[in-house]
């Protein structure tokens, strides 16, 4: 049973108010065959620079997504179709990039979701730079590692703190 984020939004009201729950701003283009999924996050800070991407995709990701904030560049890919593999082999739930993505149709058969801005043929550069688990900030929205962020086709909210959320029942 998949949680929606519209549900989980409607249920939640108060704690959008307060902060407790955020929803990013709606930059993101939907890839891979996985339109829902949720997991407690981990982050990466990079720019133009996949090397850490790939070094996290390598590791066992239990159920956790992967949240990229590569600066918002549209000068190249992040993420393309081998580490999208790369991450459905290590049971990673999915990934956001707050940059692009390249091998779209290669992605978009993979059982993996993924939101990027945009997708690109420019592949990045390899310098190994970037930080791992530190709060990144994009789409108006700061999150930290250990959050709980939930997807789907109707947008991006997470959970601070790691809370996980819950439909709550429908009145009747």
């Amino acid at each position: 049973m998949s949680l929606m984020t519209t549900d989980l939004c409607d249920a939640n009201m108060d704690r959008i108010a307060d902060g407790r729950v955020l929803v990013l701003a709606p930059l993101f283009k939907s890839y891979g065959k996985r339109e829902h999924f949720h997991g407690p996050v981990t982050t990466l800070k990079v720019f133009e620079d996949n090397t850490l991407v790939r070094k996290a995709l390598e590791e066992p990701g239990s159920g956790k997504v992967l949240v990229v904030d590569g600066g918002g560049s549209l000068r190249c890919a992040l993420l393309g179709g081998m580490l999208a593999t790369l991450a459905r082999q290590n049971l990673w739930a999915g990934i956001i990039v707050n940059g692009c993505a390249r091998d779209v149709d290669e992605i978009n058969s993979i059982d993996i979701g993924v939101r990027a801005l945009a997708s690109h043929p420019v592949k990045s550069f390899k310098r190994g730079q970037g930080e791992r688990d530190v709060p990144v900030v994009f789409a108006g929205c700061r999150i930290l590692p250990g959050d709980w962020c939930y997807v789907d086709n109707d947008g991006i909210v997470i959970s601070v703190g790691g809370e996980k959320l819950h439909k709550l029942p429908s009145a009747i």
